[in-house]
């Protein structure tokens, strides 16, 4: 059987799946619908992330135990109740429940979507391709938010903040949809005759026994958690700058255009910077010395230069590691260890979140000044070698 057509229907989930309307106008549902502070949207957040966080390891077993194809049906038909649920009343109580159920399918899809695309890659013997399936893979999430960007500002515009999140259980519908159609890759499986405690202490024990793993980890880890700021903070900042709101959704679109890009030429990136550590070293830098010029400027255009410029190379070095990481895990667990991966992120984050919250309402300049020596500190203490990047 081949496992050919589960990519690009990969493809076609991860598009519908993340087809994002509220991304645009994130903070301002919160704030103007909502009527929250910022530091309470960092504690929803965090709360988030906490849920999912207790998650991980479960759901990624489920995937393990009962296949990725329906961790991932379920991933897209949870998200939908959770987008009707956030839209209902502009409560922070009712946004707790929202976040609760937008965490659990979050953290059902969370591995079960690269394991399914890389074994389906290895059962077509094309392994080797994992770097540009996986870029490509990305490419569609962020082009989805690329379209829903300047359709949400519109919505929200037009329309309302309110109706930016209620659309959204649409595309969660197609999505799941799309899922039923997924082949589910056969693998050497040690679950079925394993107990379902033994898959999640082993999925655990795998990753902490793995000093590979846990280098590339903390490079991931420290770095993307700081930059993804920028998502957060960037409206705000335009905020600030008397930007209308109806152009929020295009500033939002341009980073996406500009991430695909860069998703797409990290073998050419690599060669200008001389090879795959320096790359993933400058990218960082480069990031962390972007976020304080942007705690510096009032110019509406170089501010929106330079979110493209983070966008470029901040938020693409993720899926770098993907690739990276892959190649030291073992099918019959990928979903666990992964999951495991990113339980350590999200709890992480968690903590982080409400302290960078109350930065900003302190002062938003302070904020981008913080990230940046934060992000330029994680790169230079970096351990991430030449040999641990394996194509």
């Amino acid at each position: 059987m081949s496992y050919r057509s589960n990519i690009w229907k990969m493809y076609l989930f991860k598009f519908f799946r993340n087809l994002h309307f509220i991304g645009a106008v994130l903070v301002p549902f919160y704030t103007d619908w909502g009527g929250i502070s910022f530091t309470q949207i960092m504690i929803l957040n965090s709360f988030f992330l906490i849920s999912i966080f207790f998650m991980e390891i479960p759901t990624g077993a489920v995937a393990d135990y009962f296949g990725r194809k329906a961790s991932l049906i379920l991933a897209a038909l949870v998200t939908a109740v959770a987008t009707f649920v956030y839209s209902l009343i502009p409560n922070f109580y009712m946004f707790l429940l929202g976040e609760f159920l937008w965490g659990a399918g979050y953290a059902l899809m969370s591995g079960a979507d690269e394991a399914l695309v890389y074994d389906s890659l290895k059962k077509g013997r094309a392994e080797k391709k994992s770097k540009k399936i996986f870029a490509r893979f990305n490419s569609f999430e962020i082009g989805a938010i690329m379209i829903a960007a300047p359709i949400g500002s519109a919505i929200a515009a037009y329309i309302g903040l309110r109706y930016t999140m209620m659309f959204m259980a649409f595309p969660m519908l197609i999505a799941a949809a799309v899922g039923i159609t997924l082949k589910e890759p056969k693998t050497k499986k040690k679950v079925e005759s394993a107990r379902y405690i033994n898959l999640l202490v082993g999925g655990v024990k795998y990753f902490k026994n793995h000093r590979e793993l846990k280098i590339l980890a903390f490079d991931r880890i420290s770095i993307a958690i700081f930059v993804f700021m920028v998502i957060w903070i960037y409206q705000p900042l335009l905020k600030e700058l008397n930007v209308p709101l109806v152009y929020f959704g295009f500033v939002l679109a341009g980073m996406s255009v500009v991430q695909v890009i860069f998703l797409n030429s990290h073998s050419i990136l690599e060669k200008i910077f001389g090879s795959k550590k320096r790359y993933l070293l400058y990218s960082a830098l480069i990031s962390g010395a972007l976020f304080i010029l942007l705690g510096l400027s009032n110019s509406v255009p170089l501010t929106i230069i330079m979110l493209l410029a983070v966008a470029s190379f901040g938020l693409t070095r993720h899926v770098l590691f993907q690739s990276y990481m892959n190649k030291y895990i073992e099918s019959y667990n990928r979903a666990t260890v992964i999951s495991a991966i990113s339980m350590i992120d999200r709890f992480c984050r968690a903590l982080v979140y409400p302290l960078i919250g109350l930065i900003v309402e302190v002062s938003l300049r302070y904020a981008f000044f913080f990230l940046g020596a934060v992000i330029i500190v994680f790169a230079l203490v970096s351990k991430v070698e030449e040999e641990h990047l394996i194509d």
